[in-house]
């Protein structure tokens, strides 16, 4: 028992040790790799902390933006669901102030309005010169009336005779269709006749049938082809007179056109024999050109719409309707002007005291190589919720906070001209705690 006793203790130190040397060893094995691993891999982006924000610093989040936010170019609110006929930028392009971006699909019919608002506008023109050249409407108005009257006589004689025409042609062609009906049926019982007969004959030689039997069937033949001449013939008389009638009709109603023909020059030399000059009947016709004149603006402005102009000088951002496509909230394009960028910041509204015109401000980003500089351009008059929450899980999504923009360097600019809506980090320096902290 004490031999058993000896042995088992150093069996529980010699595992002890084992156990010690292998988690050593793997630990080391660990830490040669992850060192090995992060030799071989690129340095990770800068992390700014706490410690390395001036005590006395504000800080915020925000985003970049244009000068001046970056517009939503669209179509007009009143032509909602039009579609997009051709665009005329890509993302990128520079563009000036009224440069066309795009065309509407309804252009066409914008422009088809124009052209019969200018048209109707002539018209107005020739009919003014005609009043001042001495036209007297009494006159005018009277022999108009006598010429509408005439006209919608004759235009109703043309609308009777036509109809008389076409119930002449019906006619025709339900009589014929009759006919020849009829007389497909007789020339089928005109063959079945004709073979009862033939089949007859050859009973009556074969000694079949009496003779009387077989002169009935042939007799019977020879009415039916009788019958059958006689509807040809009549099938031809009706369409002799249907047409005839049809000519006089056609005839009638000719001249009847060409009587109203006469009508109208007639009417149109008794105009041109009137000859007074009223002011009123000038006035009415100047006051119709004003009108058409107005039109035409009208039609002019509205087809300008048609035609999606920048506001003001600025890059394409972002392209959001495509040809064909209808407009939607989004607009057409997005518009900012990145010659010169600003930062819009998101500051907690217990900070905003501290934040003045003209502070310095440094910007930074994991997209960003390195930091941007700007100085506080405008601090906003109201306190809203914040909308720049960044990738913090724990972010206040209901925090009070002020909008204040930066206006960046021209150098920080260019660098982020193309950096749109990128979520920045704000860091404004307080010039006033600054100050105080070196005055004591």
């Amino acid at each position: 028992m004490v031999k058993s006793a000896f042995f088992v203790k150093p069996r529980g130190w010699i595992t002890s040790v084992t156990v010690i040397t292998v988690a050593i060893l793997t630990g080391s094995s660990a830490t040669y790799f992850l060192i090995r691993f992060r030799g071989n891999s690129p340095a990770p982006a800068a992390i700014y902390s706490p410690s390395k924000i001036s005590p006395t610093a504000i800080s915020a989040r925000g985003y970049i933006e244009p000068k001046g936010e970056v517009i939503k170019i669209s179509a007009p609110a009143f032509m909602e669901g039009t579609r997009v006929a051709q665009l005329l930028v890509k993302q990128g392009d520079n563009l000036k102030n009224g440069q066309i971006i795009a065309i509407l699909d309804n252009h066409e019919r914008l422009q088809a309005a124009l052209t019969q608002a200018e048209a109707q506008r002539k018209i107005s023109e020739a009919r003014l010169a005609q009043v001042k050249a001495g036209a007297k409407q009494g006159d005018v108005a009277a022999q108009d009336a006598r010429f509408q009257k005439t006209r919608a006589e004759l235009r109703g004689q043309i609308a009777t005779q036509q109809a008389t025409i076409a119930s002449l042609e019906a006619e025709l062609q339900g009589e014929t269709s009759a006919r020849k009906a009829t007389i497909e049926r007789i020339r089928a019982e005109l063959i079945n006749a004709q073979t009862d007969c033939r089949r007859y004959q050859t009973l009556y030689l074969d000694g079949a049938v009496p003779e009387q039997e077989r002169d009935r069937f042939c007799l019977q033949a020879e009415t039916i082809a009788k019958s059958l001449q006689e509807a040809e013939a009549n099938l031809n008389r009706i369409e002799r007179t249907m047409k005839q009638r049809i000519q006089e009709a056609k005839a009638n109603l000719d001249r009847t056109r060409t009587t109203l023909a006469q009508e109208i020059k007639a009417n149109q030399a008794a105009l041109e024999a009137v000859a007074e000059v009223r002011p009123v009947d000038v006035q009415v016709a100047e006051a119709q050109l004003i009108s058409d004149q107005a039109l035409v603006e009208r039609a002019r402005a509205e087809l300008n719409l048609a035609y999606v102009k920048a506001p003001k000088s600025g890059q394409i951002l972002k392209i959001r309707t495509w040809p064909g496509e209808v407009v939607g909230n989004e607009g057409i394009v997005d518009l900012g002007q990145t010659g010169e960028m600003y930062v819009r910041a998101e500051v907690y509204e217990t900070d905003i005291q501290r934040v003045r015109v003209g502070q310095t401000a440094t910007i930074r980003s994991d997209g960003l190589a390195g930091e941007l500089t700007g100085v506080v351009s405008e601090i906003g008059l109201q306190v809203g919720r914040q909308n720049v929450l960044g990738t913090d899980p724990v972010a206040d999504a209901d925090a009070r906070v002020v909008e204040v923009k930066i206006r960046l360097t021209p150098e920080s600019s260019a660098q982020v001209s193309g950096l749109s809506n990128l979520e920045v980090t704000v860091v404004i320096e307080d010039s006033n705690a600054q100050n105080q902290g070196e005055t004591k």
